[in-house]
């Protein structure tokens, strides 16, 4: 569209007068109209993404819940270094950026009409739809664990109501107890997360209940950074903290959740508390639309993240195939942006660029200690590859203090900080810290 100069001017200091109240304007009227299903880290990323790279678009996001509870910093929740507010983000920095945000849900896809019907009844219109459903839980795999049972026994694998009741549980575990994580097999998200639980857990146990243990039955034969947490756990908490691979019987096939007790190969293990996370699919609307592959998750094309099933549809976040990325809020975020500016180049029919892809997971350790899983992507030959940095992959633990841990706690903090402010809207300094009751810091978001 071409402007008149005395419009051009107009509008400039139209625009002008909304950055300095700190409000983006509006899309015009008759605007591309891009639709956002799912509202946490890669649906917020991308939808403000779009909106501060392409203003003149029309972004609406989809998602019924008012605020999201971040996942990221939730286990600091679990042992009290937090509190559940200080993980819980508005939406009011997306709809300062000119985002137009309805709570509600989305009940289905229709691709070939490009629109999307809502569980209330409404129908929204998109000329390019984003999908960030993320995960839903596979009950029917594990014998004995169900949506009912799982209070006796909670994931806290989405933040919020199990995260607090996890933490309640942990606060009652009787002296000398079990405190056991159940890990599924294949993909999940946050593949390093059970075992920076274990870990703060064990960190927990040893100032309140030092004869208690930390079992860790995984239905897998590695996990990541397994060198790093190990030599951690045997440094910080000797033999408190035991990890069980598949091999050796670590797959949990049933649960009685009244005794809380886990089956596997090797046998019954009653646990005191049992936080039992259970194997991971992406959620029922992606499946519904067509959107994931007999892999039973969304493939896609690297870098626009466009549905190789269904055209005019970007699938991001823990949903799509994206190996060798984690199913990690950092590379959503990646993903988001990624995706956010291939649409903005899609609907200016220019060729999208191709980016570098970057991520990185922090994993608390003990108080005050972390250690970060640091990657960099590359897209050659229409797949996404990793980038070999072992410089980049080693920690105070493993390398004479080449990285210091404490600062990779510190880095941990601002990480956060700055994911959160990126994805939601605001700055950095929107992020508050403020002293726990507990010593730690607490992240609240304004």
């Amino acid at each position: 569209m071409t402007l008149r100069r005395r419009e051009f001017l107009g509008r400039s200091a139209l625009l002008t007068g909304l950055a300095l109240a700190g409000r983006t304007p509006a899309a015009p009227r008759g605007a591309a109209r891009v639709l956002v299903i799912g509202g946490g880290f890669a649906g917020a990323a991308c939808a403000l993404s779009l909106r501060r790279s392409a203003p003149r678009l029309d972004v609406t996001l989809v998602d019924p819940d008012a605020s999201y509870i971040t996942c990221p910093m939730s286990n600091e929740v679990i042992v009290g270094w937090r509190d559940i507010a200080s993980i819980t983000v508005s939406r009011d920095g997306l709809r300062g950026a000119g985002i137009t945000c309805v709570e509600d849900r989305a009940e289905s896809i229709h691709a070939e009409r490009r629109r999307v019907r809502l569980a209330a009844g409404g129908v929204l219109a998109y000329d390019r739809l984003v999908v960030a459903p993320g995960i839903r839980f596979l009950w029917d795999r594990i014998e004995g664990l169900t949506c009912e049972t799982s209070p006796r026994m909670p994931h806290a694998w989405q933040a919020g109501a199990q995260t607090t009741l996890l933490a309640a549980q942990l606060s009652a575990l009787r002296p000398g107890g079990v405190f056991a994580i159940s890990v599924p097999g294949g993909y999940m998200r946050c593949p390093p997360g059970p075992f920076e639980r274990a870990s703060l857990v064990a960190e927990y146990l040893k100032r309140r209940n030092p004869r208690a243990k930390v079992l860790i039955f995984d239905a897998n034969n590695r996990f990541p950074r397994q060198d790093a947490f190990t030599a951690a756990w045997r440094e910080l908490y000797g033999n408190a903290v035991e990890w069980v691979p598949v091999v050796a019987g670590g797959a949990v096939s049933r649960v009685d959740a009244a005794t809380r007790t886990l089956f596997t190969s090797s046998g019954a293990h009653p646990a005191d508390v049992a936080c039992v996370i259970p194997p991971q699919a992406p959620a029922a609307l992606a499946v519904q639309s067509g959107l994931a592959s007999d892999h039973g998750w969304c493939p896609v094309v690297p870098g626009t993240f466009e549905s190789t099933q269904v055209s005019g549809v970007h699938v991001i976040g823990d949903a799509c195939i994206a190996d060798p990325m984690p199913k990690a809020a950092s590379a959503a975020y990646a993903q988001a942006v990624s995706c956010a500016t291939s649409i903005a180049a899609m609907l200016e029919h220019r060729r999208p660029a191709v980016r570098p892809l970057d991520s990185v997971c922090f994993s608390m350790l003990a108080r005050g200690r972390a250690l970060a899983i640091r990657a960099r992507f590359v897209i050659e030959d229409g797949m996404i590859r990793s980038v070999d940095d072992a410089a980049k992959r080693k920690t105070g633990l493993e390398a004479a203090g080449a990285i210091d841990a404490g600062q990779e706690a510190r880095d941990a903090e601002a990480w956060y900080r700055r994911l959160v402010a990126d994805s939601f809207g605001g700055s950095t300094s929107a992020v508050e810290l403020a002293p726990a009751g507990t010593g730690a810091l607490d992240v609240r978001v304004r």
